[in-house]
């Protein structure tokens, strides 16, 4: 199944790529790199293959371009900062775990998720102010959904499971929002980005699960109390 969906993927990939080459769809090649390389990137994150970041840097470059011409200005702004994101995870995902080494799937410790939230809504009030000032298309949404994407970017960087959340609750605003726009194959992208992440929930979840049993196999059994009297 695993093999038949990279085949369908490659395949998917080289005939988007020609038609818009060719001129034989009326598709931006920009567009179509985007949703090529973005496509690869949620697939790899799924899988927990580090090659997602290298990839997503790609997706973030061809999208800087993307957003611009459709004036999405917190979008194209967001892409940025997301390729500054991804040089950190790609670090983090390889030395920021116990001995310097891989890091594995994790859990969001409260007092961090509230800081997280909090700063959603102060990001989105201000972001949603500005982009006013600037005849943003989608001022609130724009906002809203750049700091939702900033957030679940963080997490995703130290591997945080309920980034997953947040990408599946941006992912429905975004679909939306880019069909609006007159992006319909970015649309798509995000509507297929949308069940990837339900299946990269579900997927980390089986992670999680597998390195705690391995920890619990792992750890020396404490001896019985001795007996008195």
């Amino acid at each position: 199944m695993r093999i038949a969906g990279l085949t369908l993927g490659a395949l998917v990939s080289a005939a988007l790529v020609l038609l818009s080459a060719t001129h034989r769809a009326p598709l931006s090649l920009t567009e179509v790199l985007g949703f090529v390389t973005g496509g690869w990137c949620v697939w790899l994150l799924v899988e927990e293959n580090v090659w997602n970041w290298p990839i997503g840097i790609a997706n973030n470059a061809f999208y800087v371009v993307v957003f611009w011409r459709a004036r999405l200005f917190a979008d194209m702004s967001l892409q940025v900062v997301y390729i500054v994101l991804s040089v950190i995870g790609w670090y983090l995902w390889l030395h920021g775990g116990t001995g310097h080494g891989r890091l594995r799937v994790q859990r969001t410790h409260r007092r961090e998720g509230l800081a997280i939230a909090a700063s959603v809504v102060v990001m989105t009030a201000a972001g949603t102010a500005f982009l006013r000032t600037v005849r943003d298309a989608a001022p609130f949404l724009d906002a809203l959904t750049t700091s939702v994407s900033l957030a679940a970017q963080y997490m995703l960087t130290r591997k945080l499971i309920e980034n997953w959340h947040l990408w599946i609750a941006v992912d429905v605003v975004y679909v939306g929002l880019y069909a609006s726009r007159a992006l319909p194959l970015t649309a798509v992208l995000y509507a297929i980005f949308l069940t990837m992440c339900v299946v990269g929930l579900r997927e980390w979840r089986r992670s999680e699960a597998g390195a705690a049993a391995v920890r619990e196999a792992a750890a020396p059994e404490l001896p019985a109390p001795a007996e008195t009297g």
